[in-house]
């Protein structure tokens, strides 16, 4: 973390993988990838650690032209 400039003590493990996996699910709005990144067996739990809110997973759908 110092070598980016980060304070070390505040950040552990988890904080770093949340940090990924959101990043991962703003740029592909991919759920389900980041469900089987984590290990969750039910998307309920991907979606609570997230904190994808209602809003965000309809903008999502809208952009999906079928």
């Amino acid at each position: 973390m110092t070598s980016i400039g980060l304070e070390a003590s505040a950040y552990g493990t988890h904080s770093m993988r949340r940090t990924k996996v959101t990043q991962i699910y703003k740029k592909t709005g991919n759920l389900r990838a980041v469900q089987l990144l984590l290990g969750h067996t039910k998307m309920d739990s991907t979606v609570r650690y997230l904190g994808v809110e209602l809003e965000d997973a309809l903008a999502i759908a809208e952009t999906i032209a079928i």
